[in-house]
């Protein structure tokens, strides 16, 4: 078991809980659920994490809530809510996608190397991780590695 200083911090949209239960996503949400529990990743969630979990099925939020004893919690700070402005700004999203820029946002500024998400529209699309990362330098934080889950479990088959 990896130690917690050896972890990856990473913080897992609301996508990524719900994948758990939807077919297409649900063998690589389970494998990077499996790889948080044996140490791999310190997973990190935020209340809009559970905001928006509030409106999921049953045993979407169930798994959330069985998650919680390894999952660190983080606030919405001012640091995030002016980062997310400076993403809208940037017009790298629109208002329509306040929480996804907001997503991004907690995760940069809460010390995450990683945001994991399933959605490849406004979070892990090709054209927006690099003008995320541009605004996070230009507003002083790190650059943020963002990726789907399926692109950070180990493929056991290669070996």
């Amino acid at each position: 078991m990896a130690s917690k200083s050896m972890a990856i911090r990473v913080y897992a949209d609301t996508s990524v809980y719900g994948g758990v239960f939807d077919r297409e996503f649900q063998q690589p949400s389970r494998q990077f659920f499996s790889l948080v529990r044996a140490g791999r990743f310190e997973l990190v969630a935020s209340a809009l994490v559970e905001d928006e979990l509030a409106y999921a099925p049953k045993d979407v939020r169930h798994w959330f809530d069985q998650m919680q004893d390894v999952t660190d919690r983080v606030v919405i700070s001012t640091d995030a809510i002016r980062l997310r402005r400076a993403y809208l700004a940037a017009g790298i999203v629109t208002a329509k996608s306040l929480t996804d820029a907001l997503h991004v946002a907690i995760a940069s500024v809460s010390g995450c190397s990683l945001i994991v998400s399933w959605n490849f529209k406004h979070i892990v699309h090709f054209e927006k991780v690099p003008l995320y990362n541009a605004a996070n330098v230009l507003h002083r934080w790190p650059e943020l590695e963002i990726r789907s889950p399926a692109e950070v479990i180990e493929d056991d088959q290669d070996e």
